[in-house]
């Protein structure tokens, strides 16, 4: 390949890139067309893909709730991670894991809320007039 098609690939490479990192998270989680995964990078600079499950506003704090796409040790292929939004002033938000068991389960259990709010009620069956 010649020097002006890899420079071409290159710049493209870059500009995609930055426009990754100018996405605010709180816009994409609240995204409802969003259907991309939510790339997080971990401590040691590995890219790990998320499938979004559920944005949950819990106690005045944002959370949600990510599904791993990505092999993750000591979580399972069915387990969900809560995250919430860290928001400091000066700085890009940014997506921190939920280490406080309590709040988490809480979140998991509003969001269990939202799920069984949304269920279409059943019909209730007729009841048939009993013949004498």
């Amino acid at each position: 390949m010649d020097k002006k098609k890899v420079q071409k690939i290159e710049e493209a490479s870059k500009k995609v890139q930055e426009q990754e990192e100018q996405l605010d998270i709180i816009d994409v989680l609240l995204d409802e067309n969003n259907k991309a995964p939510i790339v997080l990078v971990d401590g040691n600079g590995r890219k790990l893909s998320f499938e979004q499950i559920a944005v949950i506003p819990h106690n005045d704090k944002l959370y949600c709730v990510l599904k791993p796409i990505d092999k993750i040790e000591g979580v399972a292929d069915d387990e969900a991670i809560v995250f919430f939004v860290q928001e400091e002033e000066g700085k890009a938000p940014v997506l921190m894991v939920e280490t406080d068991e309590k709040v988490a389960m809480d979140v998991f259990d509003e969001y269990y809320n939202l799920l069984d709010e949304q269920k279409p009620e059943k019909p209730k069956a007729k009841k048939k007039p009993s013949k004498k």
